[in-house]
Parts: structure tokens; sequence; C-alpha cells
């Protein structure tokens, strides 16, 4: 019998003497391949003594003021034999009485893994203050310049990929065509309206930039993210990398043409003014406040409301955004010639103001300001009230080019799913060591143990279950995004989705126990075209992304992942265009977004296709190259895991083992176990860690 001591923070909580606690832990459970580890204890109970009652609060008392909060996990450790066995967070799930009186606590104990729904909750990518490093000016000159090199000051982490959000590129070097959209350049005043406006391109910003931005980022309670050097922080790792997103927060163009960043550090360095009387407010430091309750004065409490109001000049048409440090975008307003007023802003915020103008605006002292408005609740002057304004210090001009905002623009998605997004692209497994979070493909993770484990002399031999491991006749893979036009024509052409994969043993579907299982990333995927001449069909070096419905018109989507290629070439020089009429210049290199990591199979066979798709860049050149980028997600990161789950010779064991404390407590999921002359991989396994009495799922080698 283990000695079983159980603490929530430095305080040691009473057990029952009977009562049995057990440790589960599993990792991609055959029956959910997408499962990212987990490991957890099940729910027990702890007496309602005296001291679990002080631990607790009375909880069941909702009389008490500042009780146990029960909407929060609480620090915790396991202790077995007076070492630490495990450390995580207590849930109070709830609390049984007798009698009306009570008697057991229920609890849960949570292995210090990786919960980072806990960590992140809701919190969105925009939020990431980190990405404010990577901003970039919206104009002519920079979208030129990012998209023939990585824009200055981004350290390589912000380009301009040819994707356009609109407008369809053609390339007809005929001289009796010259159109807009065709990018043929000829320094000739007749090819005047060649070329596509520069506002029809977007930035892209390394995933590599936003793992870091979240990694520097402080969640609730002060919580960090630290990932291992493994897959994130790999700089060997060329398919994650290379990846970038584009910054589509929204369909068609990007907004505004004109923008001034009105950055307020601190509300109360404001200039204010109409202060009536109640002097302590006239220099209150709006980020102090807690609760929605502000106390100046002895004896007096007020309570407040926060407001933001802004008039343009006249006949100013504009568009305003208001970013908080720590929820993003979180008011907006689009297309306005009149006042805007927003209100209901949270305390304890900082925040900034964006204003976009269609062309140079001047802006008053008085035409943005801030307004306090409070009432006296409690003490003296109960039931007085007022309010306080505060102004923009200097007038202020907007200027012609767009301050573009990463965190305005990056696609509308929680922190969460976007990592989940990624867990599941790269078939990745990740737990806690030593407060750092590995991560790893699940083929690195078996790889990383060595340990062989004999637990014959263990081992319950009454009674034993051989089941068939197979849960799923079919498993599919697919993005949830492929909603573009050529994508599109490719599922109506081939009845599939672009990139998709449906696999089966030999392409047999077999009498599994459940339907086909899909794992669908949430991220968009574009079959990307290459330009070919009009003029006698010969190629160019331009591939794009035409980012279209099927009815070309300017589409939303998922969140696009693709790989940019330098096109570094005289060959095919693209024609440029400012807004402004007959203002055409030319590139002649460019990078072009791609599904594979490079342009030939022979330097990598690397694409974020799920199946071996013909390549877009080769696909009408000779030799069979666009067959060849074969090293798909499934066939790097799945394939060996799901041919085992799908082998005829696999088999799900289930047996039953008293191990001693030196075994159970170093037991690690990627360790192997051997009975008799056999080795298998834990599926998962159950401990009573009074006992040591062990429960295993285990999956047989296949040779």
């Amino acid at each position: 019998m283990q000695k079983l001591v159980l603490y929530i923070g430095s305080e040691r909580l009473d057990l029952f003497k009977d009562e049995t606690v057990s440790l589960t832990q599993t990792i991609q459970n055959v029956k959910d391949i997408k499962k990212i580890f987990t490991e957890f204890t099940q729910t027990f109970s702890v007496p309602a003594s005296k001291i679990n009652n002080k631990i607790f609060k009375h909880y069941y008392n909702f009389h008490i003021t500042n009780g146990f909060d029960a909407r929060t996990k609480q620090d915790a450790t396991l202790e077995l034999n007076d070492l630490t066995f495990k450390i995580g967070k207590i849930r109070l799930d709830g609390v049984d009485l007798k009698n009306n009186l009570a008697h057991t606590y229920r609890i849960t104990f949570f292995g210090n893994t990786v919960d980072l729904k806990d960590i992140l909750s809701d919190s969105q990518l925009s939020s990431l203050t980190g990405l404010a490093a990577y901003n970039q000016i919206y104009s002519y000159i920079k979208v030129k310049a990012a998209i023939q090199d990585y824009a200055v000051g981004s350290n390589d982490n912000i380009l301009v990929p040819l994707i356009t959000h609109t407008d369809r590129i053609i390339y007809d070097s005929r001289s009796s065509e010259s159109d807009y959209g065709n990018v043929f350049y000829r320094n000739n005043t007749l090819w005047q309206d060649n070329g596509i406006n520069w506002n029809q391109f977007k930035y892209a910003i390394r995933v590599k930039a936003i793992i870091d931005a979240i990694q520097s980022q402080g969640f609730a309670n002060g919580q960090t993210i630290t990932f291992s050097n493994d897959f994130f922080n790999d700089t060997t790792n060329l398919k994650l990398n290379n990846l970038f997103l584009w910054l589509h927060r929204k369909k068609g163009s990007v907004e505004g043409v004109g923008q001034v960043d009105l950055n307020y550090t601190q509300l109360n360095q404001l200039n204010s003014g109409n202060c009536t009387p109640v002097g302590q407010l006239c220099n209150y430091n709006l980020a102090s406040v807690a609760n929605g309750l502000l106390a100046l004065e002895v004896g007096s409490q007020y309570t407040f409301d926060l407001s933001l109001t802004i008039t343009p000049p006249f006949g100013t048409s504009y568009s305003v955004r208001v970013i908080s440090s720590a929820d993003g975008v979180v008011k907006e307003k689009i297309g306005t010639n009149t006042t805007t007023t927003f209100t209901n802003f949270l305390n304890n915020r900082t925040y900034s103001v964006e204003i976009d103008t269609a062309s140079p605006a001047t802006f008053a002292a008085s035409d943005i300001f801030w307004t306090l408005n409070w009432q006296v609740i409690g003490g003296t002057g109960t039931g007085s009230a007022g309010s306080i304004q505060y102004f923009n210090p200097i007038p202020f001009t907007t200027t012609a080019d767009v301050d573009f905002n990463i965190n305005s623009q990056i696609p509308k998605m929680s922190i969460i799913d976007f990592l989940t997004g990624l867990f599941q692209m790269f078939n990745l497994t990740a737990y806690v060591d030593n407060g750092i979070i590995v991560v790893k493909t699940l083929d690195d993770y078996y790889a990383a143990s060595s340990e062989t484990i004999n637990i014959d002399q263990y081992l319950d031999t009454t009674k034993s279950v051989v089941d068939v491991a197979l849960p799923f006749n079919k498993v599919n893979f697919t993005y949830k995004g492929l909603g573009t036009f050529l994508a599109k024509q490719y599922e109506q052409l081939y009845n599939s989705g672009w990139g998709s994969e449906s696999y089966t043993l030999d392409g047999d579907i077999f009498d599994a126990p459940s339907n086909p299982y899909k794992i669908e990333l949430p991220f968009e995927h574009v079959m990307y075209e290459r330009i070919y001449n009009v003029n006698g069909a010969t190629s160019t070096t331009i591939q794009y992304g035409y980012f279209v419905d099927d009815n070309r018109e300017a589409y939303f989507g998922q969140p696009l992942l693709f790989y940019p290629i330098l096109q570094d070439t005289s060959t095919t020089t693209i024609a440029f265009r400012n807004t402004t009429p007959n203002d055409q210049s030319f590139i002649n290199n460019y990078f072009i977004p791609s599904n594979s990591l490079t342009l030939t199979p022979l330097t990598s066979k690397i694409n974020i296709h799920f199946r071996p798709m013909i390549n877009e860049y080769l696909a009408n050149e000779d030799g069979g190259l666009a067959n060849d980028f074969t090293d798909t997600l499934f066939e790097t990161d799945y394939k060996t895991y799901i041919q085992d789950v799908f082998n005829s010779q696999r088999r799900l064991t289930k047996v039953t083992a008293f191990l001693p404390y030196k075994i159970f407590s170093s037991l690690k999921l990627n360790d192997r176990i051997q009975l008799g002359q056999n080795n298998y991989k834990i599926n998962s396994l159950k401990t009573n860690l009074t006992n040591g009495k062990t429960e295993f799922e285990l999956l047989n080698t296949v040779l």
C-alpha cells in the first residue's frame, strides 16, 4: 500500500483512508486519432473534515462572501511515499451532503499537461501583442518592395505573395492586347493600361513568428507558454519555418487609403477638460480601476462608464477601429462621415485608436475625446454625478499611407484553434517537462524512448482481453476551406477535394464498427495557377493565387497557409501598377505562393497536401517531376501510425498488472511494454495509486 498525500497549494487535504485514486493516461488513442496528448485522474472524494472545510471555505454555504472559487483550477501536488509524483491542478466539482450536512467534496486532479485551452481561453490571434513588431506601411512603394523581398524591419517574417483578392492575372504579349490585368510589361505608352494594381495584394506573416508571439504573451493569471526546441522551435524544420499565413481579415481590399494611429499608452496622459467638481477625478488614471468601482475620497465610492467620440472634419469619410491591448479589435465602424460614439469599454485596458481616411484630413484637438461619466454611490456626496472629457492634445493630419496593423489584419481565429490546426496538420503530440511544452510529431515521440519494460512477473494472468484495434473503416483527411475558384473546379471535375486523402488499406473498406473518421484542418487550401503566355502558350515564371469563389467574386474563406517561393528572373517581367492612371512600373522578381516547399522535387518533396497532387507549376512541363512531390502530410506524419492501425495483425490487448512504485512512477507513455517475447506500444493505462494496480491497453508491434 502506497502512502498518498494530496496538496492544494501548500495545504494538505484530508483523505479517506480507503479512498481509491486512479491516474489515467492516454496517447493518440486509436479511438480518436486527432486527440492531443492528455493525462488526468478520475474524480475522487475527500471528507468534509475541519481541514477540508477550511480549504474549500465551506463551499456548500453560498452565503459566505469571498468563498472558494470553483470556476478556476487550483495548483495541486500528488505525493507518493513522500516523493512528488504529479504536479498539476485540482478542480472542485461539488459537495455531497447527508442530513443537510456536508459529507464529501468531489474533486478532480489534472496532471500538469498541455491543457492549452485553460491557459489560452478564447484569446484571439489578434490579441498577440508581439505581432505589432511586424506592422507595415500599406502603400504602393512598400507593397512593391515586399513582393520582391522581405519587408524592411520584419527580420524576414513579412512578405507579399502573388495572391490577388479580386482580379485575375493574365499574360499576353500580343501587341494588340493592352488591358488591365494583363501583366505583360513593355516600356511603351501603348501598354500603359497593362498590369495589376498594387492594392490587389496583402502581406503575409511567417507562422513561426506567430508561434514566437504566443510564447512571448502573458495570458490569464500571468501564465506563459514555452515550447521545446523540437517541432516548433527547431531551426532546421523547414516544413514549419517556411510556412506563411496570409493576412486576410476580410474579403476584398485592405480598408482605407489613409490612416493615423493614435496610440494612447495611458488614457490619463491626455489633456482633460470640462472637469466638473470632484477634483481628484480630473487627474484620475483610468487604467487603475478595479471591478467597475473607484474609491477616491475618504468615505466615497464611484461607479463609472467610459465612451469614445470621434467627429470628422466636414465631408470626410473615414473608418475607425479601437484596439485593446488585451483583446485585439473591440470596436469598429466603417464608411461614415458623421460623429461616431463607442460606449461600454472595459476597465484595466490600454486602447489604441486607428482612423482611416480616403484622403489626407486634419482632425482638430477636440475632434476625438474620451468621456468618463461618474456617479457617487456611497459615502460623502451620494447621488451626485458628473463627467470628464479627455482630449487628444494636438491636432493631427492623416497621411496617404495606411498603417497595415498586423493585429487588425490577421484572420479572425482563436489561438487554440490555430494551434489545434497545426497539431492536426502535422500529427503532433505534446507533454509538459519542467514547465516546457514538448511538442513532437507522434513518430518522433515514440522514437524518443528506448525503454522496454517487462511486466511478466507483475501480470494478473487470470484475465486478459484481445480486441480488434480497427475503430473505423476509412480515414478522411481534408481542409475546411476548399472554396476558391480553381479548387472548386477541381472538385467538380474529379469528385474529390483538392489535396484531400481518403485512406483505406489496399483500397478496401473494412467492416469496422464506425463510419469513416474525418480530420479537417481549419485552413484554406488553394489550387494555384501557373500563367502561360496567351501568345504562343509559352510558360512564364508566374504562379499566383486567385482568391475568389466559383462566381469569381471576392472570397473570404478560411485562414490560408502557403509556402512562398522567390522567383528571381528577368525572363518574365510583371507590369505593376499604382492606382494613379498611367503610373506603371515593373518587377522581375516576386514571391509566388505554393503548396510545395520548393519548385522541384529534386530539392525537396515536402508539400502541404494530404494526397500527392500534380504540382501546379510543373503540370504542363516535361520530365514527369510534377508528380514527384510525394512527401505529403499523410506520407510524412500520419502513414506509419494509420498503417499500424489498419494492419490485419494489429490487436488491442488489455491486461492488468500490479506494478511496484519504482516502475509505475517512472513509466512514460512512449515506453514499450514486454509480455513474454512480444513488445507493445502503450495506448492507455490506468493506475490505482494506492496499490499499483494498472490496467493497460496495448498495441502489439508488427514487424
